[in-house]
């Protein structure tokens, strides 16, 4: 069980990791970069002029400039999804010995399952930020993030895997109790970067990290049907 457990979450959690790096530098980077331009001051969303107001146009950034910030994110993203992957091979091992069986299809539904839980539940009240965007104070939204997270992963526990009726009323009242509290927010909205740029980035980062849980889940759960 325990070589199983490893050989799953280490072979998974490199597949992943690298699949999301690779997407990310395609798809995402680009877009934090541009972010960063207005952080700094580089380039401003709005100037004024005499006549009125005229926007900058939008840049497009080097990516193949910054080697060593694309071979950091490949790094931290095998190491967050080996992470990731871990955990949910230990949800296997539980799982297989309550009856269920595992394999790729079914390690595609624990990914996805992981991707609400950890990125799409919580992007209800914290859509993910570009650079430039100003908001609440960070540990709390540090702890509504951590809250939304383990109760969501509790909710989707007690829906999947509690036969009786209370099984799913408790797991969608744990769903939506983050939801009724509330994320920490600003009383108004305001920021440097432009907000189409912002909600881009948002899209496209939850995009990626579907796919990569998805990628993960299918991965491990195919793994660990074989090493059975």
């Amino acid at each position: 069980m325990i070589k199983q457990l490893f050989t799953s979450a280490v072979l998974a959690g490199l597949v992943a990791g690298i699949f999301a790096a690779a997407l990310q530098l395609i798809f995402v980077v680009p877009l934090l970069i541009e972010g960063e331009t207005f952080e700094q001051g580089l380039v401003v969303h709005f100037t004024t002029v005499e006549n009125g107001t005229i926007e900058t146009p939008v840049g497009n950034p080097d990516v193949m400039a910054q080697l060593p910030r694309h071979v950091g994110t490949l790094a931290m993203n095998m190491v967050v999804y080996t992470g990731f992957a871990f955990l949910m091979v230990v949800g296997f091992g539980i799982a297989q010995r309550a009856g269920h069986s595992v394999n790729g299809r079914s390690g595609l539904i624990w990914g996805l399952a992981g991707f609400l839980a950890v990125n799409l539940a919580p992007a209800v009240g914290l859509a993910p930020e570009l650079p430039g965007t100003i908001a609440a104070d960070m540990f709390a939204r540090q702890m509504w993030w951590l809250g939304t997270v383990l109760a969501s992963i509790a909710g989707i526990a007690s829906i999947a895997f509690v036969r009786a009726p209370w099984g799913m009323i408790t797991g969608a009242a744990l769903l939506a109790a983050p939801h009724v509290i509330g994320a920490p927010v600003l009383d108004t909205y305001y920021g440097i970067a432009p907000p189409e740029l912002a909600s881009h980035f948002a899209a496209r980062a939850l995009a990626v990290a579907a796919a990569s849980w998805a990628v993960l889940g299918a991965t491990a759960g195919w793994l660990w049907c074989r090493s059975a």
